[in-house]
């Protein structure tokens, strides 16, 4: 039963990340503007001391936008890999059942590398996102944060076969 647990918790992050990188492509005017500011940090402090570390060459927040939803991809694709690894090795030993773990680590390693260390790190305190009152993803990237850092923790948990 926890098996399958760590299969379908990896399969549902998969779909929501997939979903997430989906709904950027497909809409990908809603997330821009968020992009744009951020980097332009037109909407923190007027008198913060940052600003010098906006960015404003269109083709840069581009990329930057760019790089973004590629990451989400390639998490969300990990991800999917990841509980399919985990499905098929399901009534396998405990031992190649957590070597089949090691795409679905990966795939939440890369999801949290983006939500933690590109929005928090880099948007929340190089681009001083946290002062927009009207661009502040911070709430949002905390909360994939800590589903994908739930994730590892549950699926970090090995099997009491490994023990005997």
């Amino acid at each position: 039963m926890v098996r399958l647990s760590r299969i379908l918790l990896m399969a549902a992050i998969a779909l929501w990340l997939a979903l997430v990188a989906f709904g950027n492509l497909t809409d990908y005017d809603s997330n821009w503007p968020f992009v744009q500011h951020v980097l332009a940090m037109d909407t923190i402090f007027p008198g913060a001391g940052i600003h010098y570390r906006a960015i404003h060459a269109p083709w840069l927040q581009r990329t930057a936008y760019a790089l973004i939803i590629a990451t989400e991809m390639l998490a969300a694709v990990l991800c999917g890999l990841g509980a399919w690894r985990l499905w098929s090795e399901r009534a396998a030993s405990g031992a190649a059942f957590h070597r089949a773990k090691r795409v679905s680590v990966l795939g939440l390693t890369v999801g949290v590398v983006l939500w933690l260390g590109g929005f928090i790190a880099v948007g929340g305190e190089w681009f001083g996102m946290w002062m927009s009152t009207q661009w502040n993803g911070l709430e949002s990237a905390f909360r994939f944060v800590v589903v994908l850092l739930f994730a590892l923790v549950c699926l970090g948990q090995r099997d009491g076969e490994l023990d005997e």
